[in-house]
């Protein structure tokens, strides 16, 4: 989906739903429920509350090990010096925080590691292959308030939710079926904080957990930034988790009020973050970067060659490119002519260009429209970018017309998801291939925070099919707060996420970085860096990203090889079985997961 405008756009009614942005975390996004960054849907609580306080509850150290996000937290990290604050004298010379499994080996100091590290391994002990490093327990004194929002006992961060009728979102929500409600959510966030805090080094504080439900729905720019200025001016927090999914409004009238924030906002050009620098973050890719990667798979894969793909009319026809997007702003058709502009560079001009706007009255005009368009340019191969329901109404629209073109993934949202193109006329989607910035998944009940949270706490999250949405930006927030030291403030905390080594590439997780690790053309304040290539294989079944079991399944090239750009691979293996995994029922034996014991027993 393309990023969203500078405005938003007027409130409206409608009824219950509320959409949560997901995205990975740090080393591997266990493909998390819905995927890295993504959006997913789900039910709203009915009740009306407007915030809602809650203190997450402390547990006590366990004697074994315990579960970290699954990619939630960087493989290595170096503690940058401006917050290291505190000491504390060991043998081999003083601790000084935060250190690290590695810096202490690399200085020779001896740490008296507690049980939540696995000391064979340097890692935090949890069945995550890859949990971050240990770092030093603490002792000592923290600095108390060190930032707006930290005493020396607690870290105020609040927990945005969307609200409880908003029409855009139940558009997209009603495609497939998800009943957790708002409260269900915050207390799944809650019992997430509980089990980070369990096991990460916190430096002597607490999060204190505060619920902020939005008062007006994903695009209302007016409301998003009453609810930062109600957030700012009355809680106070030193960080906000999640925000409006389609106006960026929210973002700027926190970084404006000097209020930090993780995946707040729909992903937004380069230098709305360098502008706003050290306060928005997100995992997710940009669309800059994820249009770099679709031109890439594009270029190498695709020109210059027969529309192998698609239907009997074009299967032997020199590909013909066409551009359907979605127009939720200057700044997506900017984007969109950029593509364009490219694809002509690279001697495959777009024949046609369509742009549809996300709105349920008018999409299947829309779609009517759009197709004729297409089948009479002559176009072969459809290259989508845009929300994850409108395919059902172009893909229909197109069977209606008989026109079966190749239907190529490129910068979108949730359409590389299962649970989604299970929705749409496969007929139409078994020519679909493309990019996509998610992992290859393994089995949803054997995976993710899905997994870890039921390790953790010995039954399911209360929001059973949203937990893997709502834990990477926790996971993110703790994995980081290791590295800035017990003198956290907003300098320490871009200091420590700046000095994470990009993570390691695998089949299960993303590769993230954030900084300058020398992969684009600016300072990276998103996390996933890499993407694979995906086809749709409407006979395979299996469980979807929220444990479904159905008929239609993505499959990864490969085993889900991902590339870095500049690294796609010049042959095109879409609809290839040799290789190409739906789904994995345990992790590949290459990232095998630690076996600890549950704190839960059992």
């Amino acid at each position: 989906m393309q990023p969203a405008s500078d405005g938003g756009g007027g409130a409206k009614s409608g009824s219950s739903s509320a959409l949560k942005r997901y995205g990975p975390i740090i080393g591997i996004v266990a493909v998390v429920a819905i995927g890295i960054g993504v959006l997913v849907a789900t039910r709203g609580d009915d009740d009306n509350k407007a915030v809602s306080d809650s203190t997450v509850a402390t547990t006590e150290a366990p004697t074994t090990t315990s579960a970290a996000p699954t990619s939630s937290a960087p493989s290595s990290s170096s503690a940058p010096t401006e917050s290291s604050t505190a000491s504390t004298e060991a043998s081999g010379g003083p601790i000084t925080y935060p250190l690290s499994w590695t810096q202490a080996k690399d200085k020779g100091i001896t740490v008296e590691w507690d049980a939540r590290c696995d000391t064979t391994r340097g890692r935090v002990a949890v069945p995550d292959f890859f949990a971050p490093e240990c770092y030093a327990p603490f002792t000592g004194d923290n600095g108390g308030a060190t930032a707006q929002g930290v005493t020396g006992d607690e870290i105020t961060i609040v927990q945005y939710l969307g609200p409880n009728s908003d029409p855009i979102i139940k558009y997209i929500t009603d495609a497939i079926a998800n009943n957790d409600t708002n409260q269900q959510s915050f207390d799944t966030v809650s019992g997430l904080v509980d089990y980070f805090q369990t096991y990460y080094e916190t430096y002597g504080r607490k999060v204190k957990l505060v619920l902020v439900e939005g008062t007006g729905i994903a695009n209302d720019e007016t409301a998003a930034r009453a609810d930062a200025v109600h957030i700012a001016q009355d809680i106070k927090p030193f960080m906000v988790w999640g925000g409006p999914a389609l106006t960026n409004a929210f973002a700027d009238e926190l970084a404006a009020n000097g209020i930090a924030c993780i995946s707040c906002t729909p992903a937004q050009p380069p230098d709305f973050y360098v502008q706003r620098d050290p306060l928005i973050w997100g995992i997710a890719p940009g669309a800059e970067q994820s249009q770099v990667h679709v031109l890439e798979m594009i270029k190498k894969e695709l020109i210059g060659k027969n529309a192998t793909h698609a239907g009997d009319e074009f299967v032997n026809s020199p590909r013909k490119f066409g551009l359907l997007y979605i127009e939720s702003s200057a700044t997506s058709k900017a984007l969109a002519d950029q593509f364009v502009a490219d694809m002509a560079t690279n001697g495959a001009p777009v024949a046609e260009t369509v742009s549809y706007q996300l709105d349920p009255a008018t999409i299947q005009q829309s779609a009517s429209q759009a197709i004729a368009k297409f089948k009479a340019a002559g176009v072969t191969s459809v290259i989508f970018s845009g929300d994850p329901v409108a395919p059902r109404d172009f893909t229909k629209e197109a069977t209606a017309q008989g026109y079966f073109p190749e239907w190529i993934v490129g910068n979108s949202t949730l359409v590389d998801t299962t649970a989604f193109a299970r929705t749409y006329d496969q007929e139409q989607w078994k020519h679909a291939f493309g990019y996509s910035y998610l992992s290859a998944r393994i089995d949803p009940t054997n995976s993710g925070y899905y997994y870890l949270y039921k390790w953790f706490k010995g039954s399911e999250a209360p929001a059973k099919d949203t937990v893997n949405v709502l834990g990477p930006q926790p996971g993110l927030f703790f994995a980081v707060l290791q590295g800035a030291g017990p003198n956290l403030n907003y300098d320490t905390f871009k200091q420590s996420l700046f000095a994470i080594s990009q993570t390691q590439t695998a089949l299960t997780a993303p590769s993230l970085g954030w900084g300058d690790k020398g992969l684009w053309n600016q300072p990276d304040y998103l996390g996933i860096d890499d993407a694979t290539a995906i086809w749709w294989n409407p006979t395979a079944t299996g469980p979807d990203e929220i444990r479904k079991d159905g008929t239609g399944m993505w499959e990864y090239v490969d085993g889900g090889a991902r590339y870095l750009p500049g690294k796609w691979p010049t042959t095109d293996k879409f609809f290839d079985p040799n290789g190409a995994v739906s789904f994995y029922t345990e992790p590949p034996a290459a990232e095998a997961r630690p076996v600890y014991p549950s704190p839960a027993g059992g």
